[in-house]
């Protein structure tokens, strides 16, 4: 049997002028593309602080989540790209307030940049559903 297909928007103008998704459900399987903290008026949310934004992100996330009735404890994957390693201390906490007890995969990769300076951090993750 086919998995349906389910393509989600965070509302991100740059979403439909460039003609991608935030997230794809197919099956069981969520995927949630890289987000940063970019607020609905266009500004940086806590720029450049590493907590502030990975925090913000994660929250965003999860509240995404919810429309492809996904929760935290469905997550198995959570990658965050970080322009400054020595902040990943910082990017761990926020992380550990939400998925502590979860334990999915966590990688924190360094990146040269982001798409606005103020930007320190960017993330994407999968979820599974149970069926």
């Amino acid at each position: 049997m086919p998995w349906n297909r389910e393509n989600f928007s965070s509302g991100a103008p740059l979403e439909a002028k460039v003609g991608y998704s935030r997230m794809v459900k197919k099956g069981p399987f969520v995927f949630v593309g890289g987000t940063t903290s970019v607020q609905p008026d266009g500004s940086v949310f806590a720029e450049n602080d590493a907590y502030g934004q990975t925090k913000y992100v994660l929250e965003k996330l999860v509240k995404l989540l919810a429309q492809a009735g996904a929760s935290p404890s469905d997550v198995v994957s959570v990658k965050v790209y970080s322009t400054d390693m020595k902040t990943t201390p910082d990017v761990g906490r926020a992380y550990t307030e939400i998925f502590f007890d979860v334990k999915p995969l966590f990688t924190v990769v360094g990146t040269s940049a982001l798409n606005r300076p103020t930007q320190i951090v960017e993330i994407e993750m999968t979820a599974v559903l149970d069926t």
